[in-house]
């Protein structure tokens, strides 16, 4: 019989910063310092105020002022959360990451070695705390969705573990919004229902859920009755890789935004990169001040990984696009990996040969960062469009230049 264990990193990013930097133990720390951002991550000291993740950072400061908002690590996290699916590989091959702080684990059969789910449950919380110093919750069933529900049973430290015989009388009495893809919008469709707790959609007849909440109410009502997925997939892949920043103030200036895209298109191509990854499919987002927000999207015919490629087809997709109100937002992505069918040529394609230089400037680029750091080296392009910022800037107030230095509008959320 299947069994699946969930596991779920307590306050992720807040616990690798508390364990960083001791002096922030018991202190509520909260990942998102920029005031038009949103918060990333909250420790469990600041969810005592009613601080959450996705709330904006202006809220998350009114209900807690006295709280620690810090930038967070990116980079960091990541390693860690490396160091944490390691450690699930030594207990199971089968592991699917979920995300930076969670995965699924198919420990079926795995009871000559570790013992029973329990057993083996509570070995790989102390093998994770070991490996990182860090605490996480984990829940162990005969399906991948209960199992997650489990994980969020009893945080931060928590074991709960879910049998085929308890599994109905586990999900009765949740409130829907448990579920995983249940939703504020949904959660209130089902109450207009009469569906307020899980033990309610088992009162109607699949007919019923169908026919007031379409294909959906059917799998709604498989995960009634403790019926989903138990399959753990190992070979998942990213589907994209992006970057975006909200700014410090609205602006419509297309220098000031080509700089943001700049530099996204180097981040989003460094990790494109360092994963081995290439794709065809350039996205931007823009997020007006307005709070409307939309996304265009190009392809390309040969997938890329290359800093200058991303950026000319982001600058291109932005110029395109008329600005009828200022932003508050700028990102680009790519998506679309892997190499597309083609037919092999006698003679080198077009661009080939720009495609060989650009390779290797950002393959300089990355070894100067890898060993003096991302700061040490900026292209000059990008430095262009900074003065050109600063010289707005000094225009706009009369000669007297900016009041503080750094970057035209914006930082990193």
């Amino acid at each position: 019989m299947a069994a699946i264990l969930h596991l779920d990193m307590d306050a992720f990013f807040a616990s690798v910063e508390q364990h960083d930097e001791p002096s922030l133990k018991g202190k509520p720390v909260i990942i998102g310092h920029h005031h038009r951002g949103v918060v990333s991550a909250a420790s469990y000291e600041a969810r005592v105020y009613g601080v959450r993740s996705a709330m904006p950072v202006s809220e998350a400061k009114r209900r807690c002022p006295h709280g620690v908002f810090l930038p967070g690590n990116r980079r960091r996290y990541s390693e860690v959360s490396r160091v944490v699916m390691a450690t699930l590989g030594r207990f199971s091959p089968l592991v699917e990451p979920a995300s930076i702080d969670e995965a699924y684990v198919d420990i079926s059969g795995c009871e000559t070695l570790f013992g029973p789910p329990e057993t083996m449950a509570r070995a790989m919380k102390a093998a994770i705390r070991e490996a990182t110093g860090l605490p996480c919750s984990v829940g162990v069933a005969p399906v991948k969705f209960i199992a997650k529900i489990a994980s969020d049973y009893d945080k931060p430290d928590g074991l709960t573990i879910v049998s085929p015989e308890t599994a109905l009388d586990f999900l009765g009495p949740l409130p829907v919004s448990k579920i995983p893809g249940v939703g504020k919008r949904a959660e209130e469709s089902l109450a207009r229902l009469g569906i307020r707790v899980v033990a309610d959609i088992r009162r109607h007849e699949p007919e019923f859920l169908a026919r007031h909440c379409g294909k959906w109410g059917l799998d709604l009502y498989d995960k009634a009755h403790a019926r989903g997925s138990a399959v753990v997939c190992t070979d998942r892949e990213a589907k994209s890789v992006s970057a975006e920043n909200t700014f410090e103030a609205d602006t419509a200036d297309r220098d000031i935004l080509a700089a943001w895209l700049l530099k996204q298109a180097e981040r989003v191509g460094r990790e494109l990169r360092q994963e081995g990854l290439r794709g065809r499919t350039v996205t931007i987002k823009l997020k007006f001040n307005t709070f409307k927000q939309i996304t265009r999207s190009r392809t390309l015919a040969e997938p890329t990984a290359s800093d200058s490629a991303i950026f000319e087809t982001a600058r291109a997709l932005l110029e395109a696009e008329p600005l009828p109100h200022p932003l508050r937002l700028i990102g680009v992505g790519v998506s679309q990996f892997g190499e597309p069918p083609r037919q092999l040529a006698l003679l080198e394609p077009p661009g080939k040969k720009q495609a060989r230089h650009d390779a290797q400037i950002d393959a300089a680029l990355d070894r100067i960062r890898d060993k003096f750091g991302k700061a040490a080296i900026m292209r000059g392009r990008l430095f262009e469009y900074e003065r050109k910022g600063e010289r707005k800037e000094e225009d706009a107030s009369g000669g007297r230049g900016p009041e503080a230095p750094g970057p035209p509008i914006g930082r990193k959320v």
